[in-house]
């Protein structure tokens, strides 16, 4: 299987808001990924970045400039610029956040999209969409395939849908032989470690758990990618074994 990070974005925000306890009043810039995984029958899209009408019009975008201000989104390239979307035999969806879901609507209806079910019913309550940050206009009226759990995507090993909840009700993880893809069980590589995570998050407990449980895949030999360092994120070729 091969892999490639894509960079779909970058995101700005406070050192505050993404360590908690962090008090240098130091911004940090964040590059937003997306991986497409690739085999000879298989081509398939893990998040799909932000949305360019975002970066275009981002008071009008989600018309919810009082969180999209924290955030200082910026974009070279849309995920559409870099992958012939029509061509993609699935998408998944580690959490429904707009910098992991935003350009979904870009990819073609045929597509499959797969999301834990924990995650699309917290995405349709209104409760926990003010409480994860959801903008629902990145996925309502779209047809999904719901999977509950740790998932064999294909049914030959190649790909494992991990459940690792606590950013949001239904986040998850992609492995793919020795990689594992984290997205925002840690928004820094050092996160695994030592458990310091953004201020929000809808359950801390859950979301060490979490941590933990991809820390031990590292320790056992795994390479993880945190969500968002950009310290470790290479756009450009992986390597899974």
């Amino acid at each position: 299987m091969k892999v490639e990070l894509l960079e779909v974005g970058w995101l700005t925000a406070a050192a505050a808001l993404l360590r908690e306890g962090d008090s240098s009043g130091e911004d940090i810039r964040l590059l937003v990924p997306a991986y497409l995984l690739e085999s000879e029958t298989q081509r398939i899209l893990v998040d799909t970045g932000l949305h360019p009408a975002l970066i275009a019009a981002p008071d009008e975008h989600y018309d919810r400039p009082d969180v999209l201000s924290l955030w200082a989104p910026e974009q070279e390239r849309s995920v559409a610029d870099q992958v012939d979307l029509s061509t993609l035999t699935m998408v998944i969806l580690t959490h429904l956040h707009f910098d992991h879901a935003g350009a979904l609507s870009l990819v073609p209806e045929s597509v499959p999209v797969v999301v834990q079910r924990a995650e699309w019913e917290a995405g349709h309550d209104r409760a926990a969409v003010a409480r994860n940050f959801f903008f629902p206009r990145d996925y309502t009226g779209r047809d999904v395939r719901l999977i509950d759990g740790d998932h064999d995507l294909l049914g030959d090993g190649s790909i494992q849908l991990l459940l690792t909840p606590g950013h949001t009700p239904g986040h998850q993880s992609v492995q793919v032989g020795d990689l594992v893809l984290g997205a925002d069980v840690t928004h820094f590589a050092s996160g695994l470690d030592d458990h310091v995570f953004p201020v929000f998050g809808d359950d801390r407990s859950r979301q060490a758990q979490s941590a933990i449980r991809l820390r031990e895949l590292r320790d056992a030999g795994a390479t993880v990618m945190p969500g968002h360092d950009p310290g470790v994120l290479r756009p450009g070729p992986m390597t899974a074994g």
